[in-house]
């Protein structure tokens, strides 16, 4: 397991043997995955890596957790901080939660002069994110998963099962914590994760990962020769854009219309639904509205900023 870790992470950072990361900064919360994401890096990377807790103030017993963690880093020699959002957690938890973690993660970082951040993620969580995003009609790139590398955030754990990093801490007498929100059925995480529990099936975690490794290669592959089109086919003038979609793929169109809807509005994010109704009214020829953008359909599709909306 310590080999395929030590691996698994230079090849996300791109370093080698030779010349491992000079700082790796690692996300702890006190689970079983983060303590073996721990011990795994305190044993390859022995000297450089630091790690951090994320105390949201959600639970009472989120303080005392941070503190343990913090214990077990003096103890091991591993330099530690506990990381406080400014503000309190308001609106979607889970979702507001992970935007502040992120953000004091990388923060942290920043001043700590840590390049990677690596996650704890783990093929089970793979396979739990691959049926969520099949739930909801994802395509290729939903269906690809957790991402091994997005920015800096590495997830080098995605080839262990929830299983094996249980069994490490064990092995190694570690105690770890257990968050009662992994067992709140309101979140659509738990609910999927409970039912691979409970239900007789036959889908397994390493298979999941080979499959997300595989769906994510597709999906660059795919990227690529979108990124290759975009020269030929997009025309941009500042306030207009222009596509011509002759003899495209459906998914090479569909791609072409994101970048042309980013480049007038770059913060919209168009949903799937949406963007397969927007392609379905410009392959008739029709005229669609979409954010704050009218798109036209025919021999060139043509996207613009909608005329501000007169009052009275």
């Amino acid at each position: 397991m310590h080999r395929q870790f030590r691996a698994a992470t230079l090849k996300l950072t791109g370093h080698s043997a030779e010349n491992p990361a000079t700082c790796l900064g690692l996300a702890v919360s006190g689970g079983p995955d983060s303590m073996a994401l721990l011990l795994l890096a305190h044993a390859v990377f022995p000297g450089k890596i630091e790690a951090a807790t994320v105390d949201h103030g959600l639970r009472a017993e989120a303080a005392s957790e941070a503190a343990y963690v913090a214990r077990f880093c003096e103890e091991h020699g591993v330099p530690h901080q506990i990381l406080r959002p400014e503000s309190p957690i308001t609106g979607n938890i889970q979702s507001a939660a992970r935007k502040a973690r992120y953000g004091l993660l990388n923060q942290w970082a920043r001043e700590r002069g840590c390049q990677w951040i690596a996650t704890a993620h783990h093929a089970d969580d793979q396979l739990e994110t691959i049926l969520m995003r099949l739930a909801r009609g994802s395509g290729v790139d939903g269906l690809s998963g957790i991402r091994p590398v997005n920015g800096n955030i590495i997830r080098p754990m995605l080839q262990f099962t929830k299983a094996e990093l249980i069994a490490l801490c064990s092995s190694e007498g570690v105690a770890t914590i257990t968050d009662p929100s992994n067992d709140n059925a309101d979140y659509d995480r738990v609910r999927m994760r409970q039912w691979l529990g409970n239900a007789p099936h036959p889908l397994k975690a390493a298979a999941a990962a080979n499959s997300a490794a595989a769906l994510a290669d597709a999906a660059a592959a795919i990227e690529w020769m979108a990124e290759t089109l975009k020269k030929d086919r997009i025309t941009f003038t500042g306030d207009a854009v222009q596509i011509d979609p002759t003899g495209l793929p459906r998914e090479m169109a569909r791609r072409l219309i994101v970048a042309a809807l980013a480049l007038l509005s770059p913060d919209f994010k168009p949903r799937g639904p949406a963007l397969s109704l927007l392609h379905e009214c410009l392959l008739s020829g029709q005229k669609a509205a979409i954010g704050n953008m009218v798109c036209t359909g025919g021999k060139i599709w043509q996207f613009g900023h909608a005329p501000p909306r007169q009052n009275g």
